[in-house]
């Protein structure tokens, strides 16, 4: 008997999904920040057994559309929606949930449902025995698991009752793969993450990167990213005094994109102001926002 299925991991911005998804593959496929709004697009990692193939999905944060990027985002959350096998509901313990239609459509879904507790190891035991009871009201067919991503806690828990709850299925994907995404993806990503870590304000979710080469050679990679703004004045920011700011940005990124290739390469930014690209649908279709009809 094979198990297979796709286990996707909805919730708000910020309550911790990217950093579960990663603890459950034990890869960092998602880009993990404090600001809100860090995952865009649908991300998925893949777990491998003989007997079984977890698909999880990392979705955007459910957020209520300022513009034709988050639409998009939330498109991604809708297809997360119905092509589900499990849903991973994953909230916090000091938070609501706003989007009663999101919350509705899970409630009267048939698809099972475990509801996750995270940041646990910033609360206390009165106050999480209050969400458990408060979230088996509202989902009562819901398993209710409390959990710290980051701390590890239940995690293998949660990992069981996935595998407990998965379908028979044959596998979806090839058994060596990770993930769906290309590395060009995982390149763009980290250096987004970078922004999101070292600045301020508006210019994170003003910026969109884009990998224009990437030249795999013997030894070393030769990458180069294009970063897109809506404003000269995000692009000086984004630069920097004697461009100090992007040199800085430029070593971080490559840290991490070494260690992610097991390589070294050789990484070069620059920087592209595309006016109003949020609001852009060729822009957003360029950057792979399209959703499929």
């Amino acid at each position: 008997m094979h198990k297979a299925g796709f286990v996707n991991i909805i919730g708000n911005p910020n309550v911790g999904k990217s950093t579960l998804m990663n603890a459950l593959v034990g890869e960092k496929l998602s880009i993990i920040t404090s600001k809100a709004q860090t995952t865009r697009k649908r991300i998925m990692g893949i777990v491998n057994g003989d007997d079984f193939q977890i698909v999880y999905t990392d979705t955007p944060g459910i957020v209520n559309p300022a513009n034709k990027l988050h639409e998009q985002m939330m498109g991604f959350v809708g297809t997360a929606l119905q092509d589900a096998d499990l849903f991973l509901l994953v909230t916090e313990v000091g938070e609501t949930f706003k989007n009663r239609q999101v919350l509705e459509r899970v409630v009267n879904s048939d698809v099972p449902v475990l509801l996750v507790i995270n940041k646990i190891d910033l609360s206390d035991q009165a106050t999480i025995s209050e969400k458990i009871a408060y979230w088996q009201e509202q989902i009562p067919r819901a398993v209710v698991v409390p959990c710290s991503a980051t701390e590890g806690f239940n995690v293998d828990k949660i990992f069981d009752l996935i595998l407990e709850r998965l379908p028979e299925h044959p596998a979806y994907f090839p058994k060596d793969e990770l993930t769906d995404r290309t590395m060009r993806f995982f390149v763009s990503e980290i250096v987004r993450e970078k922004i999101l870590l070292y600045y301020q304000k508006e210019i994170p979710y003003s910026c969109e990167v884009a990998v224009e080469a990437y030249e795999e050679r013997d030894g070393i990679d030769n990458i180069s990213c294009l970063i897109y703004v809506e404003r000269e004045s995000q692009k000086a920011i984004l630069i920097g005094h004697q461009g100090k700011a992007i040199k800085k940005l430029g070593i971080e990124a490559r840290k991490d994109i070494e260690e992610f290739t097991g390589k070294k390469c050789f990484l070069s930014l620059h920087i592209k102001v595309l006016k109003d690209w949020r609001n852009s649908d060729r822009a957003l279709k360029s950057f792979g926002y399209a959703i499929e009809d």
